[in-house]
């Protein structure tokens, strides 16, 4: 893959999270986030940051995919977590970014499980400290077991 596109998938796997997480936040329907992001947000310059032109069909798959398969993706996530937490007790951020991860993992096998992972643990270092990084590793390392080998197993995340 060259340097632009992997740049520009990147970008595209940041604003998913972020759109993933405005739409947590309000409900915003997915068409009209579609949308602003496309008009306001992928490429966009903001004061004195301008941001890699994001690959749109690229965003629109995540943000579509995680939302339709919400239900499943969220099971996914649930049941690796350790025992005692829920989906609930984790922030809108985290959720956001462990969603759209975990859409990729099942939906995209076009996409190799190392650089799934490896991506969403840069998103992750965005918001994050070292610890949360680490779990959404763990957390989506567990999820791609089981959704790229086809076992069921409930490996849990600690």
């Amino acid at each position: 893959m060259s340097q632009t596109r992997s740049r520009s998938r990147s970008a595209a796997r940041l604003a998913a999270v972020q759109a993933l997480y405005q739409q947590d936040m309000e409900g915003t329907p997915t068409a009209r986030l579609l949308k602003e992001f496309h008009d306001h947000r992928l490429g966009a310059t903001v004061g004195d940051d301008e941001y890699h032109d994001a690959e749109r069909d690229f965003f629109d798959d995540i943000v579509i995919g995680a939302e339709a398969r919400r239900e499943e993706i969220d099971g996914l996530i649930a049941g690796r977590l350790a025992k005692g937490w829920s989906l609930e007790r984790l922030d809108r951020p985290m959720r956001a970014i462990l969603r759209a991860g975990a859409y990729e993992l099942v939906a995209r096998a076009d996409v190799p499980v190392g650089s799934v992972i490896s991506e969403y643990v840069d998103v992750a270092h965005a918001f994050y400290d070292k610890r949360e990084s680490g779990f959404v590793n763990g957390l989506l390392d567990a999820i791609a077991k089981e959704a790229r080998s086809g076992s069921k197993g409930p490996a849990r995340a600690e």
